[in-house]
């Protein structure tokens, strides 16, 4: 089962090399799509110089967003399996073979990586109790029974992808998909993944403003398509 595994890219230069390297030790047949959003810290002349055929590698000409990158990529994948991949160290590329178990078993079309099943995970308080509330908002408005509705990693049976007409821009993509797949009436299975979760000195991106786009989004959502 050949797997697509698309990565947006922001201003990633010290973690891409070690990323793209644990992903290709993962041991499936794979394609790697990263899309860089317009990166000016050095990410798009380190892109330049890789040479490998499982890699393409897209340019946007402005910044856009983790949603749009993630858009652009979907002309391009050709796997039967998308996994969606975050360019930081945060997320474990190993846990790649459990996301897709249930899709090879035939068992689910969409599964999503929860890293609240997994004990041992390193969250900073405002993103824990962050993605607690909009995981308890996606359950109550889409009557779902998920633990992790704000993972990064989500990975969907090709013909669910296709379905998907992303909206979002930036990290509203990630309530928008989620609602869009709960309204199909399609149901998410959850794994245990690890996580190791970086404070903003480390460059994480996603603020409390975000948060609620992320609820309002979700709200949206659960009435109009």
């Amino acid at each position: 089962m050949k797997v697509s595994i698309i990565m947006p890219v922001f201003n990633e230069k010290d973690t891409l090399p070690l990323i793209l390297e644990k992903i290709k030790k993962v041991k499936m047949e794979k394609e790697i799509i990263i899309v860089d959003d317009c990166s000016v810290d050095g990410t798009k002349e380190i892109l330049k110089r890789i040479d490998d055929p499982r890699v393409r590698i897209i340019y946007h000409s402005e910044n856009k967003g983790k949603g749009a990158a993630i858009r652009t990529a979907q002309e391009y994948f050709k796997g039967e399996v998308v996994i969606i991949q975050d360019a930081d160290l945060e997320y474990n590329p190993e846990d790649y073979l459990k996301l897709i178990k249930p899709l090879e078993e035939g068992s689910a079309r969409v599964v999503y990586g929860s890293r609240f099943l997994y004990s041992g995970n390193t969250f900073t308080p405002r993103n824990y109790w962050g993605n607690k509330l909009l995981t308890w908002l996606t359950n109550v408005l889409y009557r779902a029974n998920l633990t992790d509705m704000e993972t990064c990693y989500k990975a969907f049976h090709r013909e669910v992808f296709k379905k998907l007409h992303i909206k979002a821009n930036r990290f509203e993509f990630e309530p928008e998909v989620t609602a869009k797949i709960l309204k199909l009436r399609i149901k998410i299975i959850e794994v245990p993944i690890s996580y190791y979760g970086r404070g903003y000195k480390q460059g994480k991106k996603i603020t409390w403003k975000d948060g609620f786009i992320a609820m309002w989004t979700l709200i949206k959502y659960r009435f109009i398509n």
